[in-house]
Order: C-alpha cells, then sequence, then structure tokens
C-alpha cells in the first residue's frame, strides 16, 4: 500500500486528484491533503508517508522545491512526484535537483499518473513525455544547456535587474554575474540582454512570467 499525501494549493486540485486515486484505493491511500509547502513538510515530519504530489507554486511560503528539498532531507523520507502546470528547464532542473523523483505535467493522463505514482514510490523515475522531450535534447544539444546558476540570472535578467542588483540578490561579484551572461550569450547564440531572454523563452528555459 502506498500512503501518499497532495500537496497543492488549490482544493479543486486536490480534489480532482482524490477522485482519480481513489478508484486505486487497493494500492493507494491518501494519508493527507497539504495546502502548503510547510504542511507538507510537517506531514511528512510526523506521518509515515511513502510519497507526496507535489505542486512547485503555491500562494505563500515554500515553493514546492524548496518543500521538495526540505522533505527529501528528512529522516526516511518520502519520494516526492511533482505534479503541476510548468514545464521550463529551469522548473524541471531545480525540482530533479532538489531530489525530485519524477515530473509530470496536469494534464497527463490518469491512468499514466497511477503509473507514474507506483514507479516514484518505488524509487524510479516518472517523467511525462513533455519533460523527458526536453531532458533529451538537452543531452543531444548540450551547447544551449544552460546551468542552475546561469538560468537564475538570465531570470533575474528577465525581471529587469541590473548586473548590480542581481550580484548583490545572489551574493556574487558583478564580475561572476558578467561572466556568467557571457556564457548565456554565447550557448544561446546572442548578443543582447532582450535577445537572451526571449530566445530562453522561446526555448522554454524560464517561462514567461517569473516569480
Amino acid at each position: 500500500m502506498i500512503r501518499l499525501v497532495l500537496a497543492d494549493d488549490h482544493a479543486i486540485v486536490r480534489a480532482g486528484l482524490r477522485a482519480l486515486l481513489e478508484r486505486h484505493s487497493a494500492e493507494i491511500t491518501i494519508v493527507a491533503e497539504a495546502a502548503t509547502g510547510e504542511e507538507a513538510v510537517a506531514l511528512c515530519r510526523d506521518e509515515a508517508i511513502d510519497l507526496v504530489l507535489m505542486d512547485l507554486r503555491f500562494g505563500a511560503g515554500l515553493t514546492g522545491v524548496e518543500a521538495t528539498s526540505r522533505i527529501r532531507s528528512l529522516p526516511n523520507a518520502p519520494r516526492v512526484l511533482v505534479v503541476t502546470n510548468y514545464d521550463t528547464d529551469a522548473e524541471i532542473l531545480r525540482a530533479i535537483e532538489a531530489g525530485a523523483s519524477g515530473y509530470l505535467l496536469k494534464d497527463t493522463a490518469p491512468a499514466e499518473l497511477f503509473t507514474a505514482i507506483v514507479a516514484a514510490a518505488a524509487g524510479a523515475s516518472a517523467l511525462s513525455p513533455a519533460v523527458a522531450s526536453k531532458l533529451m535534447a538537452q543531452m543531444r544539444d548540450p551547447g544551449v544547456a544552460l546551468t542552475p546558476r546561469e538560468i537564475q540570472v538570465l531570470e533575474a535578467v528577465a525581471v529587469g535587474y541590473s548586473n548590480r542588483e542581481i550580484a548583490r540578490r545572489m551574493f556574487l561579484s558583478e564580475g561572476t554575474v558578467k561572466t556568467h551572461l557571457t556564457n548565456v550569450f554565447g550557448k544561446l547564440g546572442v548578443r543582447s540582454r532582450t535577445a537572451a531572454v526571449a530566445q530562453a523563452r522561446a526555448r522554454g528555459i524560464i517561462g514567461g512570467d517569473v516569480d
């Protein structure tokens, strides 16, 4: 029996997932629901949980990535399967680096969701076809695969921060920020900040709305 926590800030999404998964009550039991990242972490600390279905963005407090990282650092940590609407390279990389066993989009078919849950709970990776395609594309063309730090810098540029502001916010030197941007320009084949942001959005490396 897989003991599951549903972590999403939208009650209607949790209700929909519960309705789908209750069809598999012989294999899955939903122990609790969490409306915030903090609640998800607390539940995993206090209950015997096998798997968390984790959204990436909550209204306030911890993000799904932050909650995933904290959950995976707990003793006897449960697995985490991200279920979200966001499929940019930045989101995917952060979730996987935080320890997520899988990454699904919310338009995943119910049968595929169940298969992914079983796989993730057993420690296997579970990726939606769209996410898997993105990761394969990065492997085939590593020249355009930005590092997590390069993505962070580019997202800050997209928001409108100057190099000095980025350096201050990320505790880097301005020279380091410039180096990251130079690398980004080279990988994306552009010559300006505006072009880099546009190219990264077109490639799905960063989203059109950066929090």
